[in-house]
């Protein structure tokens, strides 16, 4: 055979060979087995729907304003010639103590005038008491003496002027005690403005100061806290009420905590936020109110507040986990399926949520993320933890 006509047949014979063993392998392979099961069941995570009473929290949070802050302004003019070691900004002031003393020489001065007159006052009313005297006695036997022939406009004018005179010397005391300028309440100075040896008018501020007697906080709530609180709009507590509240804040790198009531609601809604306030108090907050650690309340400090709300009979309890967007809740049915629900919510806190419908105890709640969620889709619930108590 040439070779020519080798080299042709012999790749063909080659390739024929390989189709043919192809095809005899294609025709006798086996049939691939066909599964008859389904979708494999998604596994999650569920909690037991529980009946409790509880007392819903409310949580929220504000700023440590005082109660009573003021411009402290001197009622009299003059130099100041005393200063306190207290009068400093930040400083303590006691009621009463004497933060600055104007010079009081020329008060000293009014005073003793003012005396003065008073004593000449007194002899004047004595005068025309003895000059109607001998007057009355004189035109006794007249039956038609007039009021003047008888001296009585001038003891009343005497009388007048001992009043006046009275008056002049009561104010002339009052402008000396006011040479020494203190504050009504206890209190911390927040600014001073002036110094020894300066000349103040009347009216001159001298000091920003603000009362630690009472702190306030002004508390923001929405419609479902206020709900929460079961308290009406416009509420003003009695003298010796108000909902406990509890306030806490990270102070010098440790968490604090301080006991105040909420003593009253605003009677109008903020028609920029749509918010409703409340005020919060707390007595002696530099005092016996401080924290556990001994830190004060101190105004300016931003806290978060825990207001004890109102309380509920046999509510159904959830983790905070299972309530998703929409007020919606995911359960695994008897048959191990999936039922997408929507409830009624009443409360809600950072642990748990608290429902008035929609749910019944004993059902199984999933608290696991759940993507696709389809109604009816097949489950493998597995328990979780049993609600929180926040």
């Amino acid at each position: 055979m040439p070779v020519r006509l080798t080299k042709i047949i012999v790749p063909a014979l080659v390739i024929a060979a390989s189709v043919g063993a192809y095809s005899l392998l294609h025709a006798t392979k086996p049939s691939p087995e066909k599964s008859e099961k389904g979708p494999r069941p998604l596994s999650v995570y569920t909690s037991t729907v529980e009946q409790e009473d509880v007392t819903l929290e409310v949580i929220t949070r504000g700023e440590v304003r005082a109660r009573t802050e003021i411009n402290l302004a001197a009622q009299v003019g003059g130099r100041i010639v005393s200063v306190s070691q207290e009068f400093t900004e930040g400083g303590v002031v006691e009621p009463g103590a004497v933060l600055l003393q104007i010079e009081n020489t020329d008060y000293q001065l009014a005073l003793r005038q003012a005396e003065a007159r008073v004593a000449e006052a007194h002899v004047r009313v004595e005068q025309s008491l003895a000059d109607a005297d001998v007057a009355r006695k004189q035109l006794r036997n007249e039956a038609q003496a007039s009021d003047l022939a008888l001296k009585k406009p001038q003891v009343a004018e005497a009388r007048a002027r001992l009043k006046a005179a009275e008056a002049d010397l009561a104010q002339a005391r009052l402008n000396l005690r006011r040479t020494d300028i203190t504050l009504p309440f206890s209190g911390r100075l927040i600014e001073t403005r002036v110094d020894i040896g300066q000349y103040i008018t009347p009216c001159t501020v001298v000091a920003r100061a603000f009362g630690t007697d009472t702190v306030e906080i002004r508390l923001p709530l929405d419609d479902t806290q206020l709900a929460s609180l079961g308290l009406p709009i416009g509420f003003t507590a009695s003298p010796s009420g108000g909902l406990p509240v509890t306030l806490s804040a990270t102070v010098a790198g440790q968490p604090q905590q301080w006991l105040g009531k909420l003593v009253r609601l605003d009677a109008s809604i903020d028609p920029q936020t749509r918010m409703l306030y409340a005020i919060a108090v707390v007595d002696a907050p530099y005092g016996k109110n401080v924290s556990a650690t001994g830190m004060p309340l101190a105004v300016g400090l931003f806290v978060q507040a825990s207001i004890e709300g109102r309380k509920m009979s046999a509510a159904h309890v959830i983790p905070r986990d299972a309530l998703r967007a929409g007020n919606i809740v995911f359960i695994v049915n008897s048959e191990g399926l999936l039922e997408i629900r929507e409830v009624a919510v009443a409360h809600t806190s950072p642990d748990r949520a608290v429902i008035s419908a929609g749910l019944q105890v004993g059902e199984q709640v999933i608290t696991s993320p759940v993507r696709n969620p389809v109604q009816g889709m097949t489950l493998i619930a597995l328990t979780s933890d049993a609600p929180g108590r926040g």
